[in-house]
């Protein structure tokens, strides 16, 4: 199959899932923003698209005209190059254009993309390509920015009401510990499929010996740090993060509450309230709770070298959007488990370039490259993430304080 057939048909595939994605939302749903981090539904929609024709389209169709040059500042995110852009916080005002004029938008996105996709050359189908993997992030971010939104409803209403498959009530695997020697290994993409740009160059890095845990952590493992008061022990927790958590009044993941003071924990998800299962592994902790959780273990967390060298030894296999369970899954087999999917694991590496890495040209230069500050690296994917998104090299990053994303933890030690 050409290529060009390919990317057409990821292109179709894509739009159509984040359709699905949004089909249960109200219109009301669609506009909710409950933080200044999160987005509303319908902003999620219209970037996207904006993103295809701010791109593509206005670099191939003759006199190419917007539908509303508006739009075209409304829905820019944070590309300076690409001109003037509404307030991020303020995205929750912007009750025009309607949901209705947004996906008549979508639809005439769609059809114009069909026809230059047929014509266009490797740079306008690289740019194509690109955009189906920028919607896919995008994607992820709708459900847990809706998550967030439902959460902070006094209602506390479920985006899924079906009840959760049977498989997730089977027993947990056991946690053990997996040794690794010392190795030189190739990170970063191999150039043989899409990659970012964050990805690249490979290079070889010397890795040292070290154990990893073969599953993430759970819930219930977590709640033994929040009954031993590891959110009251400074001597824990990097300076920064005690220093947010106490202003904060962090005593437990996100989403977690208790009918009463000795109940049992329940935690807020897609599903609305449910009882949290203890062997499914815990998710929305910073990476302030992560690193905290670690040393109370008397561990670490791996760095993201580490985790790629194990990582490349196992195919992209696990709980994705696709499954539909829309919820981290307890971990089954007694071998290295849950690398991909359920949750995004902390690494303990800041979010920096790899030697001689070049940003994309032009005004996608902007698309990674200005956020390598501040920033930790994820690795893994998680039970919100489409599957054919994924992969060993792939480098998700958010600051250490965020906690809205479906983030978990992954052990390390070192011999």
């Amino acid at each position: 199959m050409l290529e060009r057939e390919t990317i057409a048909r990821r292109y179709e595939r894509v739009r159509a899932r984040t359709e699905a994605l949004a089909a249960p939302l109200s219109t009301e749903d669609a506009m909710v923003q409950s933080m200044p981090d999160a987005s509303p539904a319908k902003w999620h929609l219209a970037h996207t698209t904006w993103f295809f024709e701010e791109f593509v389209l206005s670099r191939l169709e003759h006199a190419h005209r917007w539908r509303d040059e508006t739009w075209r500042v409304l829905f820019n995110s944070y590309y300076q190059a690409a001109g003037p852009r509404h307030a991020r916080a303020a995205r929750g005002l912007l009750s025009r254009p309607t949901l209705e004029e947004v996906r008549a938008w979508r639809k005439s996105v769609d059809e114009r993309m069909r026809s230059v996709l047929a014509t266009a050359d490797a740079e306008m189908l690289s740019r194509a390509l690109l955009g189906t993997h920028h919607e896919e992030q995008h994607q992820e971010l709708l459900l847990t920015d809706v998550q967030h939104a439902f959460w902070s409803n006094p209602l506390h209403p479920a985006y899924i009401r079906e009840s959760p498959p049977a498989a997730i009530r089977e027993p947990s695997a056991p946690l053990s510990w997996i040794a690794f020697d010392e190795m030189a290994v190739d990170i970063g993409s191999d150039g043989g499929s899409f990659a970012f740009d964050n990805e690249k160059p490979r290079h070889r890095v010397l890795v040292g010996p070290f154990a990893m845990a073969s599953r993430l952590v759970s819930n219930a493992e977590y709640a033994e740090f929040v009954d031993d008061g590891g959110y009251g022990r400074a001597a824990l927790w990097l300076s920064d993060g005690w220093d947010l958590a106490q202003a904060a009044g962090w005593r437990t993941p996100l989403y977690w509450q208790r009918a009463s003071p000795a109940g049992d924990w329940r935690a807020f998800g897609l599903h609305g309230v449910q009882a949290l299962d203890p062997r499914a592994p815990v998710c929305n902790v910073s990476y302030y709770e992560a690193d905290a959780y670690a040393r109370w273990a008397q561990a670490r967390l791996p760095t993201e070298q580490e985790w790629e060298r194990v990582a490349r030894g196992f195919a992209v296999d696990g709980n994705f959007v696709e499954s539909g369970f829309y919820r981290p899954t307890p971990a089954m087999g007694s071998t290295m488990t849950q690398l991909f999917g359920d949750a995004w694991e902390w690494t303990a590496s800041a979010y920096l370039p790899y030697p001689r890495f070049r940003a994309y040209g032009g005004e996608l230069g902007e698309y990674n490259a200005k956020f390598m500050s501040g920033q930790m690296v994820l690795r893994g994917g998680s039970c919100l993430s489409p599957r054919d998104h994924l992969r060993a090299g792939y480098r998700n990053f958010f600051a250490p304080s965020a906690r809205w994303q479906t983030t978990g933890i992954r052990l390390a030690r070192d011999p």
